[in-house]
């Protein structure tokens, strides 16, 4: 089985390189094929001619993208719509994945897949276009809404408050933002689990880590689990104290039983996540040299 991944150098589509285990892979960075030409990108869908193709590119640039709402639209909307339309000629599977930022982060529980969608900042409204756009074309998909993703590669909250215990001795932190943060690893290991069953229930999942964490509570554990001597202090904070040009949601906790129930698996808890993580992030500890 061929398969196509658009979005490799990004945090998940490395993942997925890393993990795949569903046959011939064949890569495609963004140097090769712009996402912004709906052109190109439909020639290197047609050459490849895969059975499955991966979308782990997205523009997620969160707060850029209120100003660079275009490039944003181009790379998660647009072009979703377009490798759907294509997957659909071939009767291929589209894998796509999504946010937890379609919702708006008002409601008291964790969000279904059956919850009104009410993007709050531009990057989510792009999502929301993805989501459409994959959707109209009656193509099979499997549509992954996961949230806070970390991993070794790229850049992240994890890999911030790693970058910054070594500058600060103090760490104002948000702490009424409440999420699962998912390791792109995990949600490698679980998008190859899915498509190597023989059939597959396509449709639209929440992917997330079990487990909840606000942002604040997310830094104290990643100091925690790391164990430097001197860790910085971390000071919880409102959102209205750290403002920024993007709208976050307060609530992104997203139900993974429809995932659940479907493919007969959960994701592991988001602090084994981390922990994994940062094993490859943390250098290994010094030991003693036999006498």
């Amino acid at each position: 089985m061929k398969t196509l991944l658009f979005g490799a150098n990004g945090q998940v589509g490395t993942e997925l390189q890393r993990l795949w285990q569903g046959g011939e892979l064949v890569s495609v960075p963004r140097s090769q094929c712009d996402l912004w030409d709906p052109e190109a990108l439909r020639r290197t869908i047609r050459q490849c001619a895969p059975a499955v193709i991966l979308n782990a590119a997205a523009y997620t640039a969160v707060d850029r993208a209120e100003t660079e709402t275009e490039a944003c639209f181009a790379s998660n909307a647009i072009a979703p719509g377009v490798m759907a339309e294509e997957a659909e000629k071939l009767g291929a599977l589209l894998v796509h994945y999504s946010t937890d930022y379609v919702f708006d982060g008002e409601k008291n529980a964790p969000y279904t897949e059956a919850d009104a969608v009410n993007p709050q900042n531009q990057y989510g409204r792009s999502k929301v276009a993805g989501e459409q756009a994959i959707q109209a074309t009656g193509t099979r998909y499997l549509i992954f809404r996961t949230s806070w993703v970390f991993s070794p590669s790229g850049t992240n909250f994890v890999k911030t408050m790693l970058r910054l215990a070594g500058e600060r001795d103090r760490l104002r932190v948000v702490s009424d933002q409440v999420g699962a943060p998912t390791s792109a690893a995990a949600i490698a290991r679980a998008t190859a689990r899915v498509c190597r069953k023989d059939e597959i229930a396509t449709g639209l999942y929440h992917m997330t880590a079990e487990g909840s964490v606000a942002w604040s509570g997310l830094a104290e554990e990643i100091f925690r689990q790391a164990k430097f001597e001197r860790a910085p202090v971390v000071e919880p904070i409102g959102t209205a104290e750290y403002p920024t040009p993007a709208k976050r949601p307060k609530n992104s906790r997203l139900s993974n039983d429809k995932f659940a129930t479907t493919f007969g698996f959960r994701l592991p808890e988001w602090r084994e996540e981390l922990a994994e993580t940062l094993a490859t992030l943390l250098p290994a500890p010094a030991t003693k040299s036999a006498k």
